[in-house]
């Protein structure tokens, strides 16, 4: 209550903070022989010897926290195994009440038996010039509307793997916002051109740019808010550091298969406890929080999207090694003492 106090008598707004999960089918799980069926069952809805701890279970906790979230669907295995297998993915979101909106991975191009780009290939959309961004992303659009979807208003490449290039093409189509930016990838897969600076919403080629949010976990090294990448203290003081900052945005990146061990075998109840938590944290308005969807957000960004940033703590930072630690030795590895496979 004193942090919200202080907010208020300092006229700054509640930050909107968006719970956001990339829900896909694993191609790696298709690439080691594994059917449709139990790919889906355990890389959506998280089935495992422990239970389920997939989307539903997600949609669940969030649903009894009267919370919602944004479920960012890759439609392209439609194109691999047929559009049923998209259409059941999206159908449990949208009964739930929460929002669908696009993902891509196009790394499933080689393994279509309609080689629509012939032989054309890239490990992230931006990889693509614009006429085929512009064909892949159509398409895309197109395969989550034919699952029921309703029409995207927002995008996140796989593996943040957008340029420049992307958000023309989606400012095109019709998309107002996109959350491919991510500053920790910058240099890698993320090569959309904005500075690592870059925390509140902005304007860029058409659309509004919503970053991930990123903490410096050590001086000068940007880590992102990622269920399984931070930890739960981590999470708490950056969603703290947001609200006080009067931050317009927090965007938390997680996946359908996030609160399951690698192998998909077991549930990790170390990030099951930090997902619970995070639910907590936001379902309580004294915090200076508030939890959003794309639908809830102003399209306007501001003209820099520069702020700041929660800065390093070596306590914080340790914590969190010596608790990934124990989550490895616990949940990561099999009866016979071998690392899972990733």
């Amino acid at each position: 209550m004193k942090l919200r106090l202080k907010l208020i008598r300092a006229g700054v707004g509640m930050t909107n903070v968006l719970y956001t999960v990339d829900t896909e089918l694993s191609l790696g799980s298709h690439q080691r022989g594994v059917d449709p069926e139990t790919n889906l069952q355990q890389s959506v809805f998280g089935h495992c010897a422990d239970g389920a701890f997939g989307i539903g279970y997600q949609m669940q906790a969030l649903d009894a926290h009267g919370l919602k979230g944004v479920f960012f669907v890759d439609p392209m295995p439609a194109e691999v195994f047929g559009l049923d297998i998209v259409k059941r993915i999206v159908d449990p979101v949208l009964a739930a009440g929460h929002e669908v909106q696009l993902h891509i991975h196009t790394e499933w191009l080689k393994h279509m038996p309609v080689d629509p780009l012939d032989g054309r290939r890239g490990p992230n959309i931006g990889s693509f010039d614009e006429a085929d961004q512009s064909f892949l992303l159509g398409r895309a659009t197109e395969l989550l509307i034919a699952a029921g979807a309703p029409r995207p208003t927002a995008f996140r490449a796989g593996n943040y793997g957008a340029d420049d290039t992307t958000l023309k093409v989606l400012a095109g189509l019709g998309f107002r916002y996109d959350s491919s930016f991510n500053p920790a990838y910058l240099g890698g897969a993320c090569r959309i051109a904005l500075p690592a600076s870059t925390v509140n919403p902005v304007r860029r080629n058409g659309l509004t740019e919503l970053p991930v949010a990123c903490i410096y976990d050590v001086p000068g090294r940007l880590r992102h808010a990622q269920l399984c990448a931070l930890s739960a203290w981590e999470l708490r003081a950056a969603l703290a550091h947001a609200a006080a900052q009067g931050q317009q945005a927090f965007t938390i990146v997680s996946h359908s298969f996030e609160l399951l061990s690698r192998d998909r075998k077991r549930v990790n109840r170390q990030i099951v406890k930090r997902f619970e938590a995070m639910c907590r944290l936001l379902s309580d308005p004294a915090n200076g929080l508030t939890a959003a969807v794309f639908a809830d957000l102003p399209e306007a960004g501001s003209a820099t999207g520069e702020g700041g940033r929660l800065p390093a703590d070596r306590g914080r930072t340790m914590h969190r090694v010596g608790a990934q630690f124990l989550a490895a030795l616990l949940y990561e590895r099999n009866p016979n003492g071998l690392p899972a496979l990733s």
